[in-house]
């Protein structure tokens, strides 16, 4: 054997798959096309359903973009990227993850066709990147300004995000409910408004009707009152929050208490009993008739409690403890030695009420609450939930508006506004970059395309009667009126939307679809496999 011959290198481990070039990239652009195709005919007014099962074989129907990305199992990595996209989009404005899915997916469509005429990568996502900053500033100057004071603009915004959801029937009173709890919870801080999305608490009991939805101006707590010898309902609460057990604490160390004779035990129980009697008197001496507690309440404290018609409810959940703070204006004490007046919160009503099988604590007529509740009712579970995914949609798009005070048309009518635009833009960069551009142009303009595929229309009809009315300055509001099957002016037909809501995803689009363009070479491990005879326990992997 000569001495010269080639001796095998192994640089990766075993079973290690590696692809490379051109293949890595088709692979990588297939399976993120997927995903768009997967919810491309969610989008719109017009738009289908999904069902989606579940291992266990739960159900979920939705329209919802982000929430069929949340319950599908996604194992592809370039496809995860896409999911992240759409959660990015849903966590930031709380809508139009679908828009994000397709305009991405399409990116990449249009990618595939410039790297087979041998354009580099990197000049791709250079000229999309242009294209998207070119996008935003042209999206900046068209947007109008809204007054936060207007219901009836934000009427429009919220009817806009839940058109196409199967609650339509109640979506009046949703929408209200939405945009007076946006109004509630809005702070201004120096001169801007902000809104967390997060301080309006959502509690979902199926039975009775979507209509029996409300708005609480307080919380809901999910508990029910400890004692049955205490009242179920009290007017003008003064509350206190408790963030300290209600019993006698066991010392931090391990400790023996040694006892010769039935006196000092009945001395050690009747001490036991005196410290939580005290308990409860602190409690009493600063006003209070209504005690929530994070932790524990002893059972005596319970009866003392009860016997000073103190209404008490335990183990409420840390993150209602904050809510409830802010809802009544107390403040939650770590320590009932550090007690005062002045920090109890108020309620003109607290009460413990049946919802369906379980009972309930209603903290409602809070004077400036700045945490509201939100009960959703409903025939059906699927339909309970679909009612909090339009709600989610609606409080976040006002919440949009307030925040950043701009909005757009929808239906379309600004992606082709901006696809003009760029395409306009496109022949001042000229070179390579001037096609990458125009991809993006074609790109933005498939918002349009696929609401009119969705809704039944010839979307190439569609599309040449939208760009010569955006070739007039009157025409910059023309999008696809999915309901007569023709192009119109979407401002006149109040079709609205949060201008938020385009930046982020032409930003959350271009940066997924660049990602994934810019990868040349995917090495995957090998998967670990815990396989046993018949009869043996698995072999774990060693580290």
């Amino acid at each position: 054997m000569s001495q010269q011959q080639a001796i095998p290198v192994m640089v990766l481990k075993e079973g290690t798959g590696r692809t490379r070039g051109k293949s890595a990239q088709r692979n990588n652009i297939m399976a993120a096309r997927i995903i768009g195709e997967i919810i491309r005919s969610t989008l719109g007014p017009r738009g289908m359903d999904k069902m989606l099962v579940d291992s266990l074989g739960d159900v979920t129907v939705s329209n919802d973009g982000a929430t069929i990305l949340k319950e599908i199992d996604v194992e592809h990595p370039a496809a995860k990227m896409m999911v992240e996209a759409a959660k990015t989009q849903d966590n930031i404005v709380g809508d139009g993850t679908t828009s994000v899915v397709i305009l991405a997916s399409e990116l990449l469509k249009k990618a595939e066709e410039l790297l087979d005429q041998n354009i580099h990568p990197t000049v791709i996502v250079g000229g999309y990147r242009k294209a998207a900053d070119q996008a935003l500033k042209e999206l900046g100057n068209i947007a109008v300004n809204v007054d936060i004071k207007d219901k009836d603009t934000l009427k429009k915004i919220a009817l806009t995000a839940i058109r196409g959801k199967t609650v339509a029937a109640a979506r009046d009173l949703l929408i209200d409910i939405a945009i007076k709890a946006v109004e509630m919870i809005a702070e201004k801080r120096d001169d801007r408004w902000v809104v967390d999305v997060d301080q309006v608490q959502i509690i979902k009991k199926p039975g009775g009707s979507i209509f029996d939805t409300r708005l609480v101006q307080g919380l809901i707590i999910d508990k029910e009152v400890v004692h049955a010898g205490m009242p179920k309902r009290i007017e003008n609460a003064k509350i206190v929050l408790l963030d300290c057990p209600l019993e006698v604490e066991k010392t931090e160390m391990s400790a023996e208490i040694r006892i010769r004779d039935p006196s000092q035990m009945k001395a050690f129980l009747d001490e036991e009993t005196r410290i939580l009697k005290e308990m409860v008197g602190k409690i009493k001496a600063v006003g209070a008739n209504v005690a929530f507690c994070q932790k524990g309440i002893d059972d005596i404290a319970q009866y003392f409690l009860a016997k000073e018609g103190i209404l008490a409810v335990r183990r409420v959940k840390k993150s209602d403890m904050e809510k409830l703070a802010r809802a009544t204006g107390g403040r939650i004490i770590t320590n009932l030695d550090d007690l005062k007046e002045a920090e109890l919160g108020y309620a003109e009503l607290v009460e413990e009420r049946k919802i369906g099988d379980d009972k309930m604590v209603f903290v409602e007529g809070c004077k400036n609450p700045r945490s509201v509740g939100i009960l959703i009712r409903g025939g059906l579970e699927r339909f309970v939930d679909e009612a909090e995914r339009a709600i989610h949609d609606a409080l976040s798009v006002v919440a949009d508006v307030y925040e950043y005070s701009k909005i757009v048309a929808g239906g379309g009518a600004v992606e082709a506004e901006l696809a003009k635009r760029l395409r306009d833009y496109a022949r001042k960069v000229g070179g390579r970059e001037q096609l990458a551009i125009e991809a993006f142009a074609d790109s933005i303009e498939s918002i349009p395309r696929t609401l009119a595929e969705n809704a039944g229309l010839d979307p190439i009809d569609i599309l040449v009667d939208m760009r010569s009315k955006h070739e007039k300055p009157e025409g910059i509001w023309v999008g696809v009126d999915v309901f007569e099957g023709k192009t119109a002016d979407m401002m006149k037909l109040n079709v609205v939307e949060p201008a938020k809501v385009k930046e982020q995803a032409i930003k959350s689009a271009v940066e997924a679809a660049s990602m994934i363009l810019r990868i040349d070479d995917v090495i995957a491990a090998a998967k670990q496999k815990l396989e046993s005879k018949k009869g043996e326990s698995p072999k774990l992997p060693e580290y």
